[in-house]
């Protein structure tokens, strides 16, 4: 699972040359997310390549949306940006469970309120989805196709 495609032409511009970019999509990722240590990105006629140590899975999830929400990026690489694997609880201690989510792309036509009601029931739980990806979405009326954004899933 280290290969993630994305929509080259749409998402937010941060760079205008390709020498530029990798620079400017750390800089992008060190500023958006924390909890990722030893992060090094590359970038090849819109490819990203991420490598780095996260403290979580939901935190590698969130770098590869990210940068995959960037203008000119097409695919995201990333065997080596890693995570750890849930630790078991110890028996007397109840364990913390990893958060479930899944990837969502939006079409056109969504909004954050019909995404809603299609996974919660409701159209009025749209804050639980803008919420879980405001590094991303900066604005719940303002979302593209295209884009790419996690769904928190309750068990």
């Amino acid at each position: 699972m280290g290969l993630f495609d994305f929509v080259k032409d749409v998402g937010r511009q941060i760079f205008d040359t390709d020498d530029e970019a990798a620079d400017n999509i750390k800089q992008h990722l060190e500023i958006k997310t924390s909890g990722i240590k030893n992060l090094d990105v590359q970038f090849d006629d819109g490819t990203v390549t991420l490598c780095g140590d996260c403290g979580s899975q939901a935190v590698r999830e969130q770098a590869i949306l990210i940068a995959g929400n960037v203008a000119g990026v097409e695919k995201i690489v990333a065997d080596d940006l890693t995570a750890p694997e849930p630790k078991p609880a110890a028996p007397e201690a109840p364990a913390e469970p990893e958060e479930k989510a899944e990837i969502y792309e939006i079409v056109s036509g969504d909004t954050l309120g019909g995404i809603a009601k299609k996974y919660y029931g409701k159209g009025s739980a749209y804050m639980k989805i803008f919420e879980a990806n405001r590094d991303i979405i900066d604005d719940p009326n303002k979302i593209y196709p295209g884009q790419k954004i996690r769904i928190p899933l309750d068990d």
